[in-house]
């Protein structure tokens, strides 16, 4: 809940930077030194496995250390250290970004604003595709960003929350299937595939049960589940993706351009294609609603766990 009030203070960041940054410039410098495009591919798949390790040790061993430290200056670091970890604030502000744009300045300012925050080629995309682009990394990161740290935290503590984000952060650097890091980053993908299996299940949960509060549709976001999930490329994100597709009565995903490459990719719900700046204030409206009964849910864990 402070993370959702706050984000992360931008006086810290300019200051120290993010805990993912670290991840990344450590990363980063392990790549350039491993991963050499002479090397055959079983010596780059071993280094990429190397990398990893050295990585999640490198994220989980100071994470571990700071979940045990005593007193309440140590629950105060704790609460530091666990709330840099979701994106609850950051995600809202980046996809309300958009709709702001396109309500404004038009199709040029949403095409800017949207690819902060998805990788496709936004010179392909109408303002119907702008809409949708948002709504889709809102829902993906919701499960990625938000209900998989939090998945992560209950289960094992910060040590686990972290690793968490450090596969996250390695499958989002280097897990692509491209020359460079199709063998390299082969761990990363897999692991990151398995990680955040629980959580895309937990999220289009929390989507419909959000989209019946909003008086958005529920059992449309059922049966786009049920329908369409598994079609996805993605073993995890066609979940809330599907989930929020089904409550906006939208039709999300589909063929999509990254770069210059055309990824045909299955339709999620069975809505309309047409979406707009409303349709992302909507989407908002559900995922402040999910992100409030992730919170309750914790809270109920909580007591429970207190007897």
């Amino acid at each position: 809940m402070l993370e959702a009030a706050t984000g992360y203070p931008a006086f810290l960041y300019r200051a120290i930077g993010h805990p993912v940054t670290w991840m990344g410039a450590l990363l980063a410098a392990l790549e350039s030194r491993l991963n050499r495009a002479a090397a055959p591919s079983w010596r780059r798949r071993a280094f990429g496995i190397l990398a990893l390790a050295v990585l999640l040790c490198a994220a989980m061993a100071p994470a571990f250390v700071l979940g045990y430290l005593p007193g309440l200056a140590g629950t105060a670091v704790l609460i530091l250290a666990a709330g840099s970890l979701p994106a609850q604030r950051s995600l809202h502000d980046h996809v309300r970004a958009v709709a702001a744009a396109l309500q404004t300045d038009g199709l040029a300012a949403g095409r800017r604003a949207v690819s902060a925050i998805v990788g496709r080629n936004p010179d392909s995309l109408d303002e119907a595709g702008v809409a949708r682009a948002a709504i889709e990394s809102l829902a993906e990161n919701f499960s990625d960003g938000i209900v998989a740290p939090a998945f992560w935290l209950v289960l094992g503590g910060l040590a686990f929350a972290t690793g968490y984000k450090a596969i996250n952060t390695a499958d989002s650097m280097i897990g692509h299937r491209t020359p460079r890091y199709a063998a390299f980053g082969w761990a990363a993908a897999r692991l990151d595939d398995a990680v955040n299996l629980p959580a895309s299940r937990l999220s289009a949960l929390f989507l419909v049960l959000a989209a019946a509060v909003a008086g958005e549709s529920a059992g449309g976001a059922m049966r786009a589940v049920w329908r369409d999930a598994r079609h996805h490329r993605s073993p995890n994100a066609g979940w809330p993706e599907a989930a929020m597709a089904g409550a906006l009565g939208l039709r999300l995903a589909g063929p999509r351009v990254y770069g210059d490459t055309l990824v045909d990719d299955a339709f999620m719900g069975d809505g309309r294609r047409e979406a707009g700046a409303a349709d992302i204030v909507r989407a908002l409206r559900v995922y402040r609603i999910a992100c409030a009964i992730q919170w309750l849910t914790l809270l109920a864990i909580v007591l429970i766990a207190r007897g």
